[in-house]
């Protein structure tokens, strides 16, 4: 596994933790009021989860390019 799809996992994993615990702990639980500062967390985390999706299907989309040929040989680039 690459560098830019384990990097892309780890922002999927951590964004959908931090939302399931602010869900569970803060949402559903009775205590004090939710800040400002909480709020914008868990909406920032959305946004993670959306950056690790791209950064996992553009690390698909490398490896899948590195495996086609060329349509043009070495030797027709170096002509140009």
């Amino acid at each position: 596994m690459g560098r830019q799809r384990r990097t892309g996992w780890t922002i999927i994993i951590i964004s959908v933790v931090f939302i399931l615990y602010f869900i569970k702990t803060r949402l559903f639980a009775t205590g004090p009021e939710i800040s400002r500062k909480e709020w914008f967390y868990f909406v920032i985390m959305f946004f993670g989860i959306i950056l690790g999706t791209i950064n996992v299907r553009m690390a698909e989309m490398r490896e899948r390019n590195q495996k086609t040929l060329p349509l043009i040989g070495k030797n027709e680039l170096a002509e140009k």
